[in-house]
């Protein structure tokens, strides 16, 4: 036995023997001794893979171990998603087994199945796949990140226990509010009150609810039914439901909705009120839209309390919280908040409400259709089939004493015209338009026609605004990013050299989703000054508009996203993503 240097008379614990790969990796000085035995260690510990645990340390990348482990056992290596995953194949395996061996079969080829794993030490999977189906196994490596994704997937659409009758009793039961929309309910509804899918299509609403997605999207194809998520501005695929149950689960949602079952020629919106407890109930926004292989159903999902959380968590800098709130202030004029579908403009517009929405103000809006249900406000869905339409409902609106109006969207001229009329004459109006900054949004009102001193006279303030993704608390850390590299992205000197700036990036952790948790707006809030006016009167363009919007100190929407990197909000990725790097 061994004895210890210091004390020759100590036996010495003998260090863990590495495996193939973990050697292989040591020997081509891809990674440290010490590293290689620290992750096989945890890997016997925490029962993981330790291709895995490598690829987590973020010391080499999936496809750098995948083409290594290629290179030393011969296997084959195959990109997963350059082919199409047979997913009859995982479920007979099973959801538990999936998991348990960190193994996704691929395809089958006669009496042989072709099993997908990122660890080629791992043939206890190949043993337990063989036994379980009575296929012939054969491994085929694949890269570890895309593996854990496809299993996740083929995990959610193995696991069919909710569709064939589990104990979600309360799931059956849970209610849907029969609003009075003055539809009259479809009664041809045996397949879609079938108590397997109510609990199943309960679930999938329950839980998007729970992660805090926006948006749920229904998706038939030719050879697979797939459900996704978009969470935090991203999608993602959370169920793959058999195909067989597509129609009876679009049947179930369309009901939930009061549609009309028999149509599926034409797209069809509707609304679901689900009562989660007493005092908990969140709205859908459902539409449905025809495509090659059924109906394609999207829910957005309306939180109201997401307008009663207050400006000051929405992300607007001190200042552009003042300029906001000081507009909000006066008698009359027009508010506009600009920005792409899904960029947070109802929540600006909705929080702007609350805070005015006192027994002394009398505020109506018209909306297409109304997201989110604010007692005390005077709320109208548009109906352009009935002829209520947004410049109808405005008309009505000023002959209703109102003191502040709200249009979900200025769309033509004749919208615009009223809405500018209303503001000259006493009112605060606040709207919508989609533009891509402050800027270009005075200029699409000029090029739908409104006369530039009409503009000038009315408009008080623009804001433009996205959502980016926060960095989770409790994981991010500092990113090494070369000083060159971050001046060219837009960073002045003065500003990396300031006291306190730290520019972070997601690292990933069991709290968060790859780094990131939860969003937050980045704004660029313009005041219409006289001097812009002037320019509108003038005939001058975005351009001429933002150089003086840049002369008054208004940060563009890229400064902002920049200060929001600085404070380590959010990184320099997802700054990217939101706005343009010039």
């Amino acid at each position: 036995m061994p004895v210890s240097a210091i004390n020759p008379g100590a036996p010495v614990a003998p260090q863990p023997y590495l495996g193939g790969l973990a050697r292989r990796l040591l020997n081509d000085k891809l990674i440290s001794d010490e590293l290689a035995r620290d992750l096989q260690q945890k890997a016997i510990k925490q029962s993981r893979s330790f291709v895995e645990l490598l690829v987590e340390s973020k010391q080499l990348t999936a496809a750098q171990v995948a083409e290594v482990a290629s290179a030393e056992f011969g296997s084959p290596l195959i990109d997963l998603s350059a082919i199409e995953l047979d997913s009859q194949a995982a479920k007979d395996v099973g959801e538990k087994l999936l998991r348990k061996h960190r193994a996704l079969p691929l395809f089958k080829r006669g009496k042989k199945m072709f099993v997908g794993i990122s660890d080629p030490m791992n043939v206890q999977a190949l043993d337990e796949f063989k036994f379980a189906t009575g296929f012939v196994t054969e491994a085929i490596l694949v890269e570890d990140d895309k593996l854990g994704k496809a299993i996740e997937i083929a995990a959610s659409a193995a696991d069919t226990s909710m569709m064939m009758g589990s104990d979600d009793s309360d799931l059956e039961n849970l209610e849907v509010a029969d609003e009075d929309d003055g539809k009259e309910p479809d009664v041809s509804r045996s397949d879609a009150d079938d108590a397997p899918i109510v609990r199943y299509v309960n679930k999938i609403l329950v839980d998007a609810i729970s992660r805090g997605a926006s948006d749920i999207h229904f998706e038939p194809y030719e050879k697979f039914y797939r459900i996704r998520y978009r969470q935090d501005g991203e999608l993602k695929t959370v169920a793959q439901p058999p195909i067989s149950q597509g129609n009876r689960i679009a049947a179930r949602v369309k009901v939930m909705s009061r549609m009309d079952l028999a149509e599926r020629r034409v797209p069809q919106d509707g609304r679901i009120k689900l009562n989660l407890s007493k005092s908990k109930a969140i709205d859908f926004r459902v539409n449905t839209c025809p495509t090659l292989w059924g109906e394609k159903i999207c829910a957005r999902i309306l939180d109201a309390s997401s307008a009663m959380l207050g400006i000051d968590v929405l992300g607007y800098e001190p200042e552009q919280k003042a300029a906001y709130m000081k507009a909000l202030e006066q008698p009359q004029g027009m508010i506009l908040v600009t920005g792409p579908t899904g960029s947070g403009k109802t929540v600006s517009l909705y929080t702007g409400l609350n805070i005015l929405n006192t027994d002394d103000i009398n505020i109506s809006t018209a909306e297409d259709p109304a997201e989110i249900n604010l007692p005390g406000i005077n709320q109208v869905n548009v109906n352009p089939k009935t002829g209520l339409t947004f410049a109808a409902a405005l008309k009505a609106f000023l002959r209703q004493d109102p003191d502040v109006i709200m249009v979900g969207e200025i769309r033509d001229l004749e919208t615009a015209e009223i809405a500018i009329k209303a503001a000259q004459t006493g009112h605060l109006v606040l709207s919508t338009l989609h533009t891509n900054d402050a800027p270009q949004t005075i200029v699409r009102l000029m090029n739908m026609g409104v006369p530039g001193y009409n503009i000038a006279s009315t408009l008080s303030l623009v804001i433009a605004q996205r959502l980016a993704r926060r960095l989770c608390k409790s994981c991010k850390r500092p990113a090494n990013i070369p000083r060159a590299e971050l001046i060219r992205n837009g960073f002045k000197p003065e500003q990396l050299d300031t006291p306190g700036a730290q520019i972070m990036e997601a690292v990933g952790c069991d709290q968060c989703d790859k780094g990131y948790k939860g969003r937050t707006g980045i704004y660029q809030v313009m005041p219409f000054s006289d001097a812009m006016g002037r320019i509108v009167m003038e005939g001058g363009n975005a351009m001429d508009i933002a150089d003086q919007a840049r002369k008054e100190g208004i940060k563009d929407l890229r400064e902002s996203a920049l200060k929001k990197v600085l404070d380590g909000h959010i990184d320099l990725l997802e700054a990217n993503r939101c706005t343009v790097s010039e």
